[in-house]
């Protein structure tokens, strides 16, 4: 695929083999040609569905109204057949998003999902408004660098589990999931799909549309910098001003306004962006690369960097962030039913995805989280219980099978605990003297009898002799555990871009996150109102779920199209030769 791509990359002719590489993503790249970089039209940097679906779209493929159907919104389904001759992306999506509603912030997510899954909230499962239709004529070259094979995140996750959305909402545009997964229905009331038939469909995805050669794999970006130029016509010294933008040809500040910087113009506009990186390639060797866009856009996720808690001994070795190390554990028989128990930390579907896997293997579970069971904006609250029934055994061991102080026991192989006043500072706390004890006596519906719940707990720290230490409302308590999994979400690592792209945020003075800080966009195009010609889609601009994060790819390419069609760039021949 290297060698298939070298139009685009330009790598350097040093290539340095790198042991211990491949445990660290971040390579400073060294080595890198002096003369000009290629300029691809859009790079985009994610492979997951995301990036996927805008590869679709980018390569020619336009979707139209399909007149042999009829929405169910009759408002909606009036505006498409005023310009049912043209394709979605050349219309006025603000027109056709106006008084659509749904599950999603972004009005083009929303228009987009309803056109693929009409009325798909209200149970219904009527088929696509749409035909697709492939114009080579409006191919846009573009480069999609992931970390591994088409599919992004999903890759990685638990093979067993069940996705929350339905399969048929995880498809892509022109290929239903059911044809890629010989139609396979579990029972009457649920057709959600396990992770590795979805990462299978992404994969099979892009080679049956066609897309392999604008994807490349096992590829790290390590820099995404906004070229600027100090002098007209200076040579492509790269420099970095106050900004961290990158300065070519850095020339002095004479015949320019304000700092003497002025952005490197793509011909059309605006700025060329230059991505630096590297792929990892054969015996962990990292080739560098370095390339220049018109446009970027981020499609990275938000699985990259679990949120910690920040206490004392989260650092220690028996203490993990991912719900695939609990699977390892129980695989290598590190753990049994005659194990201390495992603390698992959170209230959302990962820390019960846990939950279940500790359950289902006999291994006793102490459920730790900050809000109260009866919280609405409990994630189980929002799922109907016939189509995730066992989230909602989680949900009702969460109610039943809470912690209280009772009297010691002699029952064996129990969590052990003690209480100490709250009022005492946990750090200045003398070690706690632990007595076994039936920490579950209350449960009125044993679901699973080890198991326990900690509902409005914290996590004060973890001890190297395999303690905790849990912050209640009135009392400190001490367990000894086999294993910890702190499970309280992820969040994006944007660590090319200055600042890690905190100035993108919607409050540029707090990290990204994808829930409380999303990156502030465009309602429409969804292009940073920052950073004119860099784009962000997916759950970086709060789109977690797989329906809504495909209105990303309608917005970017209608806005790219649109642009390119009035510049008279449109590429005709759909080849990748444009350099």
């Amino acid at each position: 695929m290297l060698l298939e791509l070298s139009s685009y990359f330009y790598c350097s002719s040093s290539v340095p083999a790198l042991a211990q590489a491949a445990a660290m993503p971040l390579l400073e790249e060294t080595t890198l040609p002096q003369e000009h970089p290629p300029t691809v039209p859009v790079v985009i940097i994610g492979n997951g569905p995301s990036g996927i679906c805008l590869s679709y779209l980018l390569s020619g493929y336009k979707p139209y109204l399909d007149t042999a159907t009829v929405h169910p919104n009759p408002i909606l389904y009036r505006k498409l057949q005023e310009t049912k001759h043209l394709p979605i992306t050349e219309q006025d999506l603000e027109y056709l998003s106006e008084g659509l509603e749904g599950r999603s912030r972004n009005p083009v997510a929303v228009l987009f999902d309803t056109l693929l899954h009409p009325n798909a909230d209200f149970g219904y499962e009527f088929p696509p408004v749409l035909q697709w239709r492939r114009d080579k004529q409006q191919h846009i070259p573009h480069l999609v660098l992931g970390r591994a094979t088409p599919g992004g995140a999903w890759h990685a996750m638990e093979g067993s589990m069940l996705t929350i959305s339905l399969g048929i909402w995880m498809e892509l545009p022109g290929i239903n999931y059911r044809d890629l997964t010989n139609g396979k229905r579990r029972d009457v009331t649920s057709d959600r799909a396990t992770p590795e038939e979805i990462s299978s469909y992404y994969r099979n995805y892009v080679k049956l549309k066609g897309l392999q050669k604008n994807f490349v794999d096992n590829t790290y970006v390590t820099s995404v910098q906004k070229l600027c130029r100090g002098h007209e016509g200076e040579g492509l010294e790269n420099r970095h001003n106050d900004q961290g933008d990158v300065r070519v040809g850095d020339g002095g500040n004479e015949g320019f306004e304000g700092n003497g910087v002025e952005c490197v113009n793509n011909g059309g506009g605006g700025a060329l962006w230059e991505v630096r990186g590297y792929q990892q390639v054969q015996n962990d060797t990292h080739v560098p690369f370095s390339l220049f866009a018109e446009n970027v856009v981020l499609a990275t996720g938000a699985s990259d960097s679990p949120i910690r808690l920040g206490v004392e001994g989260e650092d220690l070795p028996f203490v993990f962030h991912s719900i695939s190390d609990l699977g390892l554990a129980v695989s290598t028989r590190k753990l049994d039913m005659n194990s201390d128990p495992v603390l698992i930390v959170g209230a959302g579907l990962s820390a019960a995805d846990a939950v279940l896997c500790a359950c289902n293997s006999n291994i006793r579970v102490l459920h730790v989280f900050r809000k109260s069971i009866d919280d609405p904006d409990l994630i189980f609250k929002q799922l109907p219980k016939t189509l995730y029934p066992e989230y909602h055994k989680v949900y009702n061991m969460m109610c039943s099978q809470t912690y209280t102080n009772v009297a010691p026991s002699s029952a064996p192989n129990r969590p052990q605990a003690v209480s100490i006043a709250s009022s005492v500072c946990a750090k200045m706390c003398p070690k706690p003297q632990l007595a076994a004890g039936n920490i579950a006596g209350n449960a009125s519906v044993s679901l699973f009898p080890d198991y326990t719940s900690f509902s409005e707990h914290c996590v004060v720290s973890f001890q190297s002799d395999m303690k905790c230490l849990l912050q209640g409302k009135n009392s400190l308590k001490a367990f000894k555990i086999s294993m910890v999994l702190v499970l309280i979400g992820t969040n994006p690592n944007l660590f090319f871009l200055k600042g890690q792209g905190q100035y993108l945020g919607q409050d540029p003075t707090k990290p990204i996150s994808c829930k409380q800080n999303p990156i502030d966009i465009h309602p429409y195009t969804f292009e940073c109102a920052k950073e004119p010609g860099l784009f962000a889609m997916g759950p970086l601009v709060g789109d977690n779920f797989v329906r809504f994060l495909k209105g990303g790819a309608l917005g970017i390419a209608s806005c790219l199209l649109k642009r390119l069609k009035k510049k008279g760039k449109l590429i005709s021949n759909g080849g990748n030769n444009f350099i």
